[in-house]
């Protein structure tokens, strides 16, 4: 009696791979089914999950893809060149994601890196531009963001908006900046007021605000160096 050979059709949806890392995840997939998924279709004898299952099996686990080119890959039954190429695309892009390091966030230690990382952005601006650097506790910063943008000469900004962003991309301290479209970095009394507002709301929701910088052109103030905050 010969072997029953079941197609992806004759799968039920929930159990086909696909449909399973949908709803589950990919870690709950089995190296056939991720496979599988990467052949995106079978042939008419054999579905794509039966495929996968005999491939590895041929080439002895997984691991055996590695050494397999492409002419390699075509001579297995059921793989032409669009497969090959799908397959091989997959395990090059897995080893690169091994041997790939995750770029290190800029990390402020000083005013001067601060101001680095937004003097290009701002110094230029005809309005100003109140942004807003968040620090994870390592003072790496995890996210800029732009709060307000102002007449020529005023920028208004309000605490509430500011924590609320600090808040949602769950920040432990910020760093503020905004230009003057004057070029001159010198505080106004309103920044030092604005700045003495944040680092009051701060206090009550437990977000440090530890400078807040001034931008002209190519040159900065720091309200902490100055005491101002």
């Amino acid at each position: 009696m010969g072997k029953t050979t079941y197609m992806l059709r004759d799968i039920p949806n929930e159990e086909r791979p696909r449909e399973r890392m949908m709803k589950y995840g990919a870690g709950v997939l089995s190296q056939a089914e991720l496979l599988a998924i990467l052949l995106r279709t079978g042939t008419h004898q054999e579905s794509a999950i039966h495929m996968a299952q005999r491939m590895i099996g041929e080439i002895g686990g997984i691991r055996g893809f590695m050494d397999l080119s492409l002419e390699e890959l075509t001579k297995m039954r059921g793989i032409g060149p669009a497969k090959a190429v799908q397959i091989k695309a997959g395990i090059e892009l897995g080893q690169r994601l091994t041997v790939s390091r995750q770029p290190e966030a800029p990390i402020i230690r000083s005013p001067r890196d601060a101001a680095d990382i937004v003097m290009e952005q701002l110094r230029y601006l005809q309005k100003e531009h109140f942004v807003c650097l968040f620090l994870n506790t390592k003072n790496h910063i995890i996210a800029q963001e732009t709060l307000s943008i102002g007449s020529l000469n005023a920028s208004i900004v309000h605490p509430r908006e500011v924590f609320r962003a600090a808040i949602k991309c769950c920040s432990a301290s910020i760093v503020c900046a905004h230009n003057h479209p004057s070029g001159d970095p010198t505080p106004s009394s309103e920044d030092i007021l604005i700045t003495n507002r944040l680092c009051e709301a701060g206090e009550i929701v437990g977000i440090d605000v530890l400078d807040h910088i001034v931008i002209g052109d190519g040159e900065f103030v720091s309200l902490k160096e100055q005491g101002l905050m």
